[in-house]
């Protein structure tokens, strides 16, 4: 029975499912039938439109990226399978059904006692934290150290989504947003480590090229239109298409960087009033709390250097893919998701695409490294629930599998006679230690706008 209704609710999909979850949510706030309904649909529409947009990608990049590789002749054990299947089977697991309303339970427990300010609506995209507590299932065969382990992983990331907010409102422009995507903000820590050591390097920490530097700088050529249009020819001529596919790709990735942040846009007119209502709520109720909403990361892909970092790193991915020692996986259908993938290498410059594309290339780098060596578990957690194996691959795994830091940690902490139990050690220290480092770093960078620049004087 709970199965059935769990599976009903992901068959809607996030267009749909949100916008009922927003209705509700405005309803319970006290802003009237009117004003949520509308809100609530204005949202969903902004979903449709991100998500066409999206889909014009990923067919785009899809042809481009399996002639790359098949240019490049490139014949690896693991094969990229994409985020579509890793979603399908993480929630065809025997734990889905529970997780569901235990991430919901955990997280209004959790904004009760202060411990997150994020209250996480995207549903739909809790199958991150279900994959990470069916991979451990699987490793383990434990379902009560999983389900554990998957909570801890939940409480991690929506403490990640309250420390990355204030680059969601100042960096991203969506006020009262915060985004709670395990695979993404899990690199937040990292990334912004990496931008406190650019700062440090001589020369290096004066490079700046943002879209609006270059936009000044270059006039018509160095807008967002004119990147996509430039990026989409390099990776149609990369491809070997012919003149004609060369001049739709760089059209259609021109299209991209334009239609993305007008997506964006219609989808905050619908936000801004639930984030408003929560906003009023929560203080007349709780005076001095703050409370975010947790949203796909889809809502923030379509920042321009965010984009134009993208489109660089697919080339780039699929040549890492061949020279990386300790890689096994051919990237493939997740090389659409990039855009995600690099998007806190980008947020934590504050759109530096310079150093978005350095910290983009270690942010892959590390993400080759844990694909392969989860690849075993998700090959064998897909054929649990029935998932084919592509003819003539070995395993599968994905770059969006690949992603999840955390799920590394955990899983290879798990045991001792593991040749990566004390990687696992090592790396979880090293992470928790480069939080640390950069756990103010945020409020600093954005210390004017918040109007907390006393803070930071010496």
């Amino acid at each position: 029975m709970i199965k059935d209704v769990v599976d009903f609710i992901l068959d809607l999909g996030p267009a749909v499912m949100l916008p009922i979850v927003m209705i509700i949510f405005g309803l319970l706030l006290k802003q009237g039938f009117n004003k949520s309904f509308r809100a609530g649909i204005t949202i969903g529409i902004g979903f449709v439109g991100i998500n066409l947009v999206i889909g014009l990608l990923m067919d785009a990049l899809g042809p481009a990226a399996t002639a790359m590789v098949e240019r490049f002749n490139l014949n690896l054990s693991i094969l990229d399978v994409g985020w579509p299947v890793g979603a399908a089977i993480s929630f065809g697991t025997t734990l889905a059904p529970i997780m569901i309303p235990l991430i919901v339970i955990l997280n209004l427990v959790l904004v009760a006692i202060n411990f997150t300010k994020t209250i996480n609506v995207d549903i739909w995209n809790f199958w991150h934290l279900i994959f990470s507590t069916s991979i451990v299932y699987i490793a383990t065969d434990n379902a009560i150290l999983a389900i554990l382990i998957g909570l801890v992983i939940t409480a991690i990331t929506l403490k990640l989504a309250d420390w990355t907010a204030p680059a969601v409102e100042h960096h991203f422009g969506l006020k009262g947003v915060s985004l709670a995507h395990s695979e993404t903000v899990n690199f937040a820590p990292i990334t912004y480590a990496l931008n406190k050591v650019e700062d440090k390097i001589p020369g290096f920490n004066k490079l700046h090229a943002d879209p609006e530097t270059l936009s000044k700088r270059f006039g018509v050529f160095g807008e967002p239109l004119v990147m996509g249009l430039v990026l989409g020819i390099i990776i149609g001529i990369l491809g070997q298409y012919d003149l004609k596919g060369i001049l739709t790709m760089g059209v259609q990735m021109a299209a991209v960087l334009i239609l993305l942040p007008r997506m964006v846009a219609l989808l905050m007119e619908g936000l801004i009033p639930i984030s408003e209502g929560t906003r009023e709520y929560v203080t007349k109720r709780f005076p001095g709390k703050d409370i975010f909403i947790g949203l796909d990361a889809a809502v923030v892909i379509g920042n321009p250097a965010n984009m134009a970092v993208a489109l660089l790193m697919v080339p780039i991915t699929i040549l890492l893919a061949v020279i990386l020692p300790w890689n096994q996986m051919l990237p493939f259908a997740d090389l659409a998701v990039l855009p995600f993938t690099v998007i806190w290498a980008v947020a934590a410059s504050r759109g530096n695409i310079i150093r978005g594309l350095i910290n983009a290339i270690i942010t892959v780098m590390i993400v080759l490294f844990i694909a392969t060596n989860l690849a075993e578990l998700t090959t064998t957690m897909g054929q649990t629930v029935g998932f084919a194996i592509p003819e003539g691959a070995n395993l599968i795994s994905g770059i969006d599998v690949g992603s999840h830091i955390l799920v590394f940690i955990f899983i290879n902490l798990l045991d001792p006679t593991n040749p990566l139990f004390y990687v696992a050690i090592g790396v979880a220290i090293i992470y928790a230690l480069l939080w640390f480092w950069v756990r103010n770093d945020i409020k600093k960078q954005y210390a004017k706008e918040m109007g907390i620049e006393d803070q930071f004087k010496k």
